[in-house]
């Protein structure tokens, strides 16, 4: 078990054995999350690039364009019924 200290930034520094078998390197995106047993650090994932067309061509809905209002007077008329 290796050892780091908080900085008075706020920052840590990983142990460098952890950052070369995880394979981070300078720059890497971490997501921080808090539990009770203290806080876990992992590797962000970046969504893959792409264009519009291809990524909303996977909701499979080939109907109109929905406005926003069309899409508001649908959200409120869920939350009424579900109420």
């Amino acid at each position: 078990m290796e050892h780091t200290r908080l900085s008075t930034k706020g920052q840590v520094i990983l142990p460098k054995a952890i950052r070369r078998s995880r394979q981070w390197k300078p720059g890497q995106e971490l997501i921080v999350e808090e539990s009770n047993n203290g806080v876990l650090l992992r590797a962000a994932k970046p969504f893959p690039a792409g264009r519009i067309e291809e990524l909303l061509g996977c909701t499979g809905y080939k109907g109109r364009r929905k406005s926003l209002q069309d899409m508001q007077r649908a959200i409120a008329k869920g939350a009424k019924s579900a109420s």
